[in-house]
């Protein structure tokens, strides 16, 4: 990752029951910190973070800024500070030692398998030069949690990737993302405005084999804006007002929820995402994501 770049791995998932969901982001340039913006994006190991978030009862959300001493890096594991992500050949084991952020601070801890149902080998352009691209590696997946705070639970996931050599407010103006499991598959949706003014219209498909297609999304139908007020759309079959079912986080810049759509004749719930790249750009905005996303510069694995 260079000068300006990050790479990023994540996995979310919903419990069987709706009642909990998660997020987990590992983070080499942390595009969403502060201080990596403040640093002049010159060295994104300096600025690496395990971003975990529990939502439902005994919610929490982590995200510490650490400096290159807290990094590890390996073809199969990533180590950032006290926490890891390891993918084994057959599983990818998430190792969560963290404190929450306030208002309620807390250590974080315990274990994420996710299980892979569909494993792809993909990758998708993002920007028409490559700077900016999305691997989706397991868009369906079984997940078990065992953390504390109550949260042990299993439900249905998916793990991705993001890479890019550019900063995202520089190259985007807003996007929205989201992963609907169907009966037989799953449908994954990229919608953006890039900041030429072009436009991202990217609707992928994934059997349960693996096999991976572009689909011809449906409409992009827009539906109520977030707490903060940031613009929220998704895809829809024709007449269909998608909905939100649960919030999970809800930033100035920033909405990830579980949003009801109907695809091609069927109702499912996924996770969805909105980020306002514009607003993010704002320099007002960065002192308020430092009260919850604190830096720590040093670190030791002896």
């Amino acid at each position: 990752v260079g000068p300006d770049g990050y790479a990023w791995w994540y996995l979310d998932a919903v419990a069987d029951d709706g009642a909990r969901a998660l997020s987990v982001i590992g983070f080499i340039g942390s595009v969403f910190s502060p201080w990596y913006a403040w640093s002049g994006r010159r060295a994104p190991q300096d600025h690496v973070c395990l971003n975990v978030a529990t939502y439902g009862p005994g919610g929490r959300f982590t995200m510490t800024d650490r400096g290159r001493a807290a990094l590890r890096q390996t073809p199969d594991r990533l180590q950032i500070g006290p926490s890891s992500m390891t993918w084994t050949g057959r599983e990818l084991v998430v190792e969560v030692n963290e404190v929450s952020s306030p208002p309620v601070i807390s250590r974080v801890t315990g274990t994420i398998t996710l299980t892979p149902q569909a494993l792809t080998g993909v990758e998708a352009r993002l920007t028409p030069d490559g700077a900016h691209s999305w691997r989706p590696f397991a868009p369906i997946a079984r997940v078990t949690v065992d953390l504390s705070q109550g949260h042990r639970w299993e439900g249905h996931g998916y793990w991705d990737a993001n890479f890019g050599t550019a900063a995202l407010e520089d190259d985007f103006r807003f996007w929205t993302w989201g992963r609907f499991p169907l009966r037989d598959r799953t449908v994954c949706f990229y919608d953006a405005v890039r900041s030429d003014g072009s436009t991202l219209a990217l609707g992928v498909e994934v059997l349960r084999n693996g096999t991976v297609q572009e689909i011809a999304p449906p409409p992009l139908t827009r539906f109520r804006r977030s707490l903060w007020a940031v613009r929220r759309e998704t895809r829809a079959d024709p007449g269909v007002q998608p909905r939100q079912v649960k919030s999970l986080l809800d930033a100035p810049f920033y909405s990830r929820s579980l949003v009801e759509t109907t695809i091609g004749g069927e109702v499912t719930t996924g996770v969805h995402e909105a980020l306002d790249l514009t607003r993010y750009r704002q320099p007002w905005l960065k002192p308020m994501i430092a009260l919850r996303v604190p830096r720590r510069a040093g670190w030791s694995f002896d």
